[in-house]
């Protein structure tokens, strides 16, 4: 800051007359003179509005002021609001304890990418360039990091992995409570990684290989665990080393696995009764609900007024079956079947005028030509087909397709859980959680986090890549509750043990409009982070007084990006954390 003039300065003169003040505003220079001070009085400023009258007297006590277009100059600008409410959310869930009771280089670089991770997922180099733009780096001291630096944390991490999951685990589950488990894949980028091979592919991504990966969460959700398995993993042989971990590292005795369908074979069944003290839920697959219909145990007539009950079958003894009907999903698979028959009987029939035409003679080449519709449409068992030399007619199998339709609807949920436990109602409603699962592999495999596609070519790596996006969605569950009022997420779900869920007054008020009660847009997850990332903090400087130094300013937040910082807690901005 300048000087400020010597001697000059601004007095109020008050003088009174008839019961009235009166004030002068006198600029004025006091100076000594042979030993006396004395007062000159240069100007008379009482005609001159206040604020200017304000202005002089300032300037006078040293402040500088300059044109607006020169007074700050924006030297640099990072993104900040987006990396701040991650950042809360980290510390109030203890990440960095989580990660490692010290904190260390390599959990800011962990932390530092989980932040990373949720908001914009690359590759580690991509990462490096990206977030220089962002105050990730100062806000996890890892301004000088480099991409060799990220690929030693992930070593690090990796060699955490079990103590981290114990202590998600004792976070969040407990004794008899329910722990969900399904399965999913990625498609994998290269050749060089052992755990890459083919598989069923989820992805449907033809010619490449891919990574098999388990996951287990509580009854909300949450991520507890994730287990990396080579490509050609079947989900079935992953299920015996889960109920282990739960057992063996997480030291619950007592628990429910809840799994789809399919998934329990009678092996591991037997094998979950040698252990003791773990009772499962799961579904039947739709040839097992066709052989008890076949076997008399499932009587459709039983479903005309109600859409819940529980049967025994001497083919499951010690199990409780509780078949459910959702006329919602009989109509909905009625409609699919019928689509799926027509576009058949389309290709059908161009067949029907190739071999018409002599184009396409021989019986042989005909049933390759049929072949080929079979495995599109999956519909051949809805069809009776004659094949000959220059012959090729179809017609419907009204049987098939008949018999099939009155089982339309119907699921039942398979369980060890006694009646004193769990309602069959309850039952249910613990099979339709896994639906939280799915959810995750959603956010995991989709726009949010991008698990997929693996680049990294080491085992170690992608397993340590995997966790790394599994710990980003456990942050990232914890921030959608906290903004779930502003989001389109359903936080009034109405519950329904047999038929869909239905959607609350308030999640149908907010697709509908696209505006909360207060007017503001209701936001998508990510408009909302995005909506954040506005928020900037700016390196600024004085041109014109080079002395100051310079000095950050952080954007004012909006309505919208006030709410959403209040919603995780965050008043006011801190500044970067300290060694």
């Amino acid at each position: 800051m300048k000087s400020k003039p010597k001697g000059l300065y601004l007095a109020k003169i008050v003088s009174k007359y008839k019961d009235r003040e009166y004030f002068t505003y006198l600029l004025r220079r006091s100076y000594r003179e042979d030993g006396k001070v004395k007062q000159q009085t240069i100007a008379n400023l009482t005609e001159l509005p206040e604020v200017t009258r304000e202005l002089v007297k300032e300037s006078l006590q040293g402040r500088v002021f300059l044109p607006s277009e020169e007074a700050i100059e924006i030297t640099r600008s990072r993104a900040h609001g987006n990396v701040a409410v991650i950042s809360k959310v980290m510390e109030d869930l203890g990440i960095s304890e989580l990660l490692s009771s010290r904190r260390s280089r390599e959990s800011d670089l962990i932390e530092a990418m989980i932040v990373a991770r949720i908001i914009n997922p690359q590759t580690k180099l991509s990462t490096i360039r990206w977030w220089d733009n962002t105050t990730i780096p100062e806000e996890f001291s890892v301004e000088d990091a480099d991409e060799d630096e990220l690929y030693a944390a992930l070593d690090w991490l990796l060699q955490r992995q079990e103590t981290i999951e114990r202590k998600l685990a004792q976070r969040h589950l407990s004794e008899g409570g329910l722990v969900l488990y399904d399965v999913s894949s990625s498609y994998y980028e290269g050749s060089h990684c052992e755990l890459a091979s083919y598989g069923y592919n989820r992805d449907r991504k033809k010619g490449k290989k891919q990574i098999v990966y388990g996951l287990m969460t509580d009854s909300k959700g949450i991520p507890i665990s994730i287990q990396v398995y080579p490509g050609c993993t079947s989900d079935t042989k992953t299920i015996g080393e889960q109920v282990e971990k739960v057992k063996e590292e997480f030291k619950v005795e007592r628990f429910v696995v809840v799994e789809d369908r399919g998934m329990l074979t009678q092996g591991q069944i037997d094998g979950l009764k040698a252990l003791g003290g773990v009772d499962w839920i799961s579904a039947f697959r739709g040839p097992t609900i066709k052989s008890l219909y076949e076997n008399g145990e499932l009587q459709l007539s039983l479903f005309d007024e109600r859409d819940l009950l529980e049967i025994d079958s001497p083919d499951y003894p010690g199990e409780r079956l509780i078949v459910c009907r959702n006329p919602l999903l009989a109509e909905e698979r009625r409609r699919t079947r019928e689509d799926l028959l027509r576009a058949s009987e389309e290709k059908l029939n161009k067949l029907m005028r190739r071999v018409a035409s002599g184009r396409l003679r021989e019986a042989g080449k005909i049933g390759q030509a049929l072949g080929r519709i079979e495995n599109r449409y999956k519909m051949a068992k809805h069809f009776i087909f004659t094949i000959e030399d220059g012959k090729f007619d179809y017609r419907r199998n009204e049987e098939s397709i008949a018999f099939e339709a009155s089982l339309d609807g119907f699921y039942i949920i398979r369980t060890s859980v006694e009646k004193e436990k769990l309602t069959a109602e309850e039952v249910v409603y613990s099979y339709k959680s896994l639906s939280r699962v799915e959810r995750a592999f959603r956010t995991l495999k989709g726009v949010d986090l991008k698990i997929r596609p693996i680049h990294h070519w080491l085992e170690k790596r992608v397993r340590a890549h995997i966790f790394l996006c599994m710990l980003a969605y456990y942050v990232e569950w914890h921030l959608r509750e906290s903004w779930k009022s502003m989001i389109f997420t359903d936080e009034y779900a109405h519950r329904e043990h047999v038929l869909q869920a239905t959607r609350s007054e308030s999640a149908l008020e907010k697709t509908r409009k696209k505006k909360l009660s207060d007017g503001t847009p209701v936001h998508s997850f990510q408009t909302l982070l995005s909506e954040m990332g506005t928020i900037v903090c700016n390196d600024a400087r004085v041109p014109a007084v080079p002395e100051i130094p310079s000095f950050t300013i952080i954007t004012t937040p909006n309505e919208v990006q006030r709410k959403a910082l209040e919603l995780v807690g965050l008043k006011q901005f801190s500044k970067r954390r300290q060694k």
